[in-house]
């Protein structure tokens, strides 16, 4: 039998490739550029540091001209303190997620400190925190910009500090800077002696952290 093409479907096909595409906003074409120039630099960041990268490299990297940039960032710093920024609230984000699974009988904190280590951002994280040091308005904007992913974490520790019997209620703050500090602490030490910072060991520091806290307050007071 003479097979005959889908002469509909093909039509149908014509038909869309001829429609015109919904043009993007200016909101969404700055967002668009924005989030491109973030997608290159964390490419260019990756193979040069934080030092090495230039602005026009990044530019370049993303398709986009110098004035694209500037339109978006006032300068590199400003562009790294976002994208360290989406950074910590995406691993804050996947630790809630691990803490659910945790909840379930699941120990997936550990992997997760394992996983940081194993990637590049962290040398970025560590010359840039150098960097921020030796700049205080740099080190003012970072810890400005860094207010929303801090305060992810502080409402995740806030949760599991609820869950202790007797609950806790006034130490989100100072818990969530030993956590994240200690989570730091750990991936840089992995980096330079995987042997002693195992997959479990977050997971056991955490513990003795928290078991801490529940020793102290179920002390007499006197």
């Amino acid at each position: 039998m003479r097979s005959y093409p889908d002469v509909e479907g093909v039509l149908n096909s014509l038909v869309m490739d001829v429609q015109p595409r919904r043009r993007l906003t200016r909101a969404e074409a700055k967002a668009r550029t924005r989030t491109l120039l973030l997608d290159a630099a964390a490419e260019v960041f990756a193979r040069k540091g934080f030092a090495g990268a230039s602005v026009e490299e990044i530019a370049e990297t993303a398709g986009f001209s110098i004035g694209a940039f500037y339109s978006n960032f006032a300068n590199k710093d400003e562009l790294f303190v976002e994208l360290l920024s989406t950074h910590s609230r995406n691993q804050i984000a996947e630790s809630a997620r691990l803490m659910d699974d945790r909840a379930e009988g699941k120990h997936g904190l550990g992997r997760q400190l394992v996983a940081a280590a194993d990637e590049d951002f962290p040398l970025l994280e560590a010359e840039f925190w150098l960097y921020s040091v030796r700049n205080p308005e740099v080190a003012t904007a970072l810890a400005e910009r860094m207010r929303e992913p801090r305060e992810a974490l502080e409402k995740l520790v806030g949760e599991a500090l609820r869950r202790m019997d007797p609950p806790v209620t006034d130490l989100d703050v100072p818990v969530s800077v030993v956590v994240a500090a200690m989570f730091a602490g750990l991936v840089r030490q992995r980096r330079v002696d995987p042997d002693s910072v195992s997959a479990e060991l977050y997971d056991q520091a955490l513990h003795w952290l928290f078991r801490g806290i529940a020793a102290q307050r179920c002390q007499p007071q006197g």
